[in-house]
Formats: structure tokens, sequence, C-alpha cells
């Protein structure tokens, strides 16, 4: 339990769907948490998805401030700030530091021209390498390339362009400074030295974004800058604190799930579903697609990404779950509770039914031509073996992209933690356990992100003398899931011959779909 006089760290977490506040104390227990919902987006055009800056930097305020009147924690218990967000959003600033459009989200699908890079020369040996696609498809989604060639206005005057995470650093401190773990994205940034590119660097001629517009990089656990004195009084926020670099919201899952060596793996349950590891070490799992910028300095976070990932529970609760909706409401129970009520019955591999969870393509792994699928289906298969098979459907992704990882690094994997909204279920994590044919954890913790932000707070610190230390303290197994050997056998049968076959007979289907429809839009 945490001692009165201990040191309390302020972790904020600006996610997707709610902005946090937590203050968490040096053991990781969560003392107090406020919540703010947040409108993810909004969309101009079909597929766009913005905000206005200033919204995100008002909820901030607003959980901050809800926090600080709700609490009866001494201000002068709170040593030290740290912040994590959703990663891949952008921002352009002008010189007075305005906002000089919305915030483009990493949810939007507006493309670019993929410009003069590369020339059709090397778009022919990248080709052979079998690698066009996914240069394309990078130089195609840099948002800075889309703002140059459809908002020259726009990009003439900006001073600063900033991922959200530099944005909400520059509001608490004043300071253009951003942590190396929050860069994930399409910028010129050197993944394999952390670092800006040069001009010369293959990232700065897809994306050529001059230095003097991107903001210091620190590295996680280093100071950011200090909260100002303007800040403290919209956020409530003493002043002088230091603002301690952290990472991007994945990386600090990773990190507040517990792992900081190799050998474990993070399942994240969330929006996208994740399956990632974090090494000393740079590699790549599919080649052209580098592993991010961890949470600790120096490391990388290999990254396998169901982009749709949890989000299918939602789509699932939109288009069949109207009945658990209404009894959610009428109870105050989550609908998603009474989804895994509805399940429960249920047998392991859903009487056959087997999900494809591509209902957003990949570039390489699957190709741009995927599209979504379930096979199987029989009169004896209602919604709820559909909401089964969508939960069976992104372990067996995952575990196709752990195989993959562990193919690639030459280290196995013996420890699985699962995180996110979907670790909840507790359908979910039994069925993980099955299908992985591993021993399962869930953290002591839902709040995962702000806990690894805290961690490198209390090692930046020097609360700790390292993350070793610093996880062994505040990271915990909440609870453990054992695979049951007859789920397990029906598992292994069905992943093996039925789901690890489905891509490959499916896709000439697939691209014979995106022929006629030009849906998924080629590259």
């Amino acid at each position: 339990m945490s001692k009165f006089n201990d040191p309390i760290i302020l972790s904020i977490d600006a996610g997707t769907q709610s902005v946090r506040s937590v203050f968490i104390d040096l053991q990781g227990n969560i003392l107090e948490i406020s919540k703010i919902e947040i409108e993810p987006y909004f969309s101009r055009k079909p597929g766009w998805a913005e905000q206005d800056p200033e919204y995100f930097w008002e909820k901030l305020c607003e959980s901050t401030q809800k926090l600080f009147h709700q609490t009866k924690i001494p201000k002068e218990r709170i040593t030290a700030v740290s912040i994590t967000s959703q990663r891949g959003t952008v921002i352009n600033l002008d010189k007075n530091g305005k906002p000089l459009r919305p915030a483009i989200l990493w949810l939007d699908q507006r493309l670019a021209d993929p410009g003069r890079y590369p020339s059709k020369s090397l778009q022919a040996l990248l080709q052979i390498l079998n690698l066009r696609n996914s240069v394309i498809h990078a130089s195609k989604n840099g948002e800075c390339n889309w703002i140059m060639q459809n908002e020259p206005e726009i990009w003439e005057k900006t001073d600063k362009y900033l991922y959200l995470s530099g944005y909400l650093t520059w509001k608490l401190t004043g300071d253009f400074t951003e942590s190396i773990g929050c860069s994930v994205g399409y910028m010129p940034f050197d993944y394999k030295k952390h670092e800006w590119t040069s001009t010369s660097h293959t990232n700065y001629k897809l994306f050529p974004v001059d230095n003097k517009l991107l903001p210091k990089l620190v590295k996680p656990s280093e100071i950011l800058g200090y909260i100002s004195k303007s800040t403290a009084i919209e956020t409530g926020i003493p002043e002088k604190l230091p603002l301690i670099a952290a990472a991007a919201d994945k990386a600090c899952e990773v990190l507040g799930s517990g792992i900081y060596s190799s050998g474990s793996a993070c399942l994240s349950y969330g929006t996208t579903a994740t399956v990632q590891t974090t090494s000393d070490k740079y590699v790549e799992v599919i080649p052209f697609f580098p592993p991010y910028p961890g949470a600790i300095p120096k490391n990388y976070n290999t990254e396998v990404m169901i982009y749709r990932g949890f989000w299918m529970v939602n789509w699932f609760k939109q288009q069949f779950g109207q009945r658990e909706m209404l009894l959610a409401q009428e109870t105050g129970r989550a609908p998603e509770e009474l989804f895994d009520e509805m399940i429960r019955d249920i047998p392991p591999g859903s009487m056959g039914l087997t999900l494809q969870p591509y209902w957003s393509p990949g570039v390489r792994i699957p190709g741009t031509e995927a599209k979504g699928a379930i096979i199987g289906f029989g009169d004896v298969h209602t919604r709820a073996h559909i909401y089964r098979a969508i939960l069976e459907g992104l372990a067996y992704a995952l575990k196709e992209g752990l195989m993959r990882t562990e193919k690639r690094t030459k280290i196995p994997i013996t420890k699985i933690i699962v995180s996110g909204g979907g670790s909840q279920s507790r359908q979910a994590m039994q069925l993980t356990a099955d299908i992985f044919d591993k021993l399962v954890e869930k953290p002591h913790t839902y709040e995962t992100s702000a806990l690894g932000a805290a961690i490198n707070a209390a090692v930046g610190m020097k609360y700790y003398s390292d993350f070793s230390s610093a996880v062994k303290n505040m990271c915990r197994v909440g609870e453990i899931f054992e695979p049951v050997p007859q789920n397990r056998d029906i598992y292994d049968k069905l992943f093996n011959n039925v789901y690890l076959k489905m891509y490959k007979k499916l896709q000439p289907l697939y691209s014979e779909i995106q022929n006629i429809t030009d849906y998924p839009q080629k590259m």
C-alpha cells in the first residue's frame, strides 16, 4: 500500500476514445483516476478522420481539473508528470503556435499522390524485391505529402509539424520537445538510430519534412520540460513539476504490462489489436516495416498489427447487439459483459465457424487486396457463434503474428501478457490461453498505458535505478489463465488445418473482388 508521504506520479493517457488522468504511486497502485470520453474524430469527407487540436487540449484540462477537484491527496505529493498518447496523429502549427488545420488522426484513410519518389526505375527494382507496394503505401499514407499537395498554403505557413504527443507537450511546458518513444508514423525518422533523418535518408525522401519544423527529441525517462504557469492555471497541475518523457500508448502498454526484456509478448486487445515484443536489437518482422521505439531508451518494439482489432467488438455491437445494448441501459452493465455471458455455452471453435479478421487490409501481410471472411456456416450457427468466432479469429491472427516474430527474432516467447479493453473479457482471455497453448497473464491493472508512462517517470526521477527494478516493484500479475487441454487440441487443428490455409485459398478471390469493385483501392 502507498505510504502517506510517498511520491505520486500524475500519468496522463490521451487515447483515441478518452483522456485519462491517473495518480499512480511507486508500487504501481492506481490511487485515483479521472476519465473524460472524447469524440474521436469528425469526417469532412468519407474516409477522413480529423479533430480540432484545441479539443484534445480542452479535454486534457477537463480531465486533470476533475482529478484534482475530486482528490484528497495533497498536491505536494505529486512530484512528476508523464504523458502517453495515441500515435500517428499529426498537427500543423503556425509561428504563433496556433493550429493551421484540424489534426489528421491515425485512423484517416486519405491518400496522397506518390509523387516522384520512388522513381520508375527504382519501382521496378522494388517490384523484384516485393517491396514496391510497401514503399508506395508509405508515400501515399504520409499526411505531410497530402498536405503539401492539396493544401500548399497551409504547408507554407507551417512553423512546427508535430505528433499529438509533441503538441500536448508544448501546451504543458511551452517547449517543442518530443519523446523518441512517441515517434511512430510517417515522418523523416530513422527507426534504427532513433533520430530525425538526414536529407539523403529514404524516409526523408518519402516524407520531406524539414528538420526545423520538427521538435527536439529526448529519450524516454528524460525531462521534456516543466509545467508552465499558464498550464498550471488551465490544468490544476502544480507549476514547475517536471514532465518526464514516456512513449506512445502501445509502447507504454508493453512496459506497463511488465515487459522490459525479450522472451515475453504483449497482446494488446484494444481498438487496434497487436502482438509486441521488446528488444535491444533492431529486427524487422516484416521486411521494410521497422520495429518502433520502445518505452525504454535504445529499445525496439516489434509489432504485428490487426488494424481493426477489438474495434470488431464494437462493429458487432452496432450491427447485431441491439438487444444487449438495451439491456445494458436498463441494468447499468456493459454490453461486452452481456456478450461474454451470451457465448459462455458456445463450444471452442464455434462449431467450425472460422473468421479471418481482415476488415481493414494490410500492405504486405496480408496484401492490399485482403478482405474479411467467415466460413463454415451451418443451420446451428447464431449471432453468439459469430461473436465467439470474432474473438477466436483475432487470437488466431495474433498467434500467426507471434509465430512470425519468433521466426524473425529467433527468440522463443515463453510468457504472454494481455492488456487493453478486451482483456476484461474472461471468455477472450481463456480462449487466448487455449489458442496460444500457453499460460496467459492479465496485469493487476487495466491502465497499463498510464502505468508504463508512470514507470518512465519513476526511473527519470531516480526513484528506481533502472527499468528492471521499477517494473518488478510497480507491475504484478492480476490473474492467470491456463490452457484447457481439450480446447487446445480443437484450436490447434482449426488453426493449422483451416485458419492458416484460408488466406492462400481466398487470396485469388479477394483479388477478383478488388479488380471488379476497386475496393480496397489499389496502390
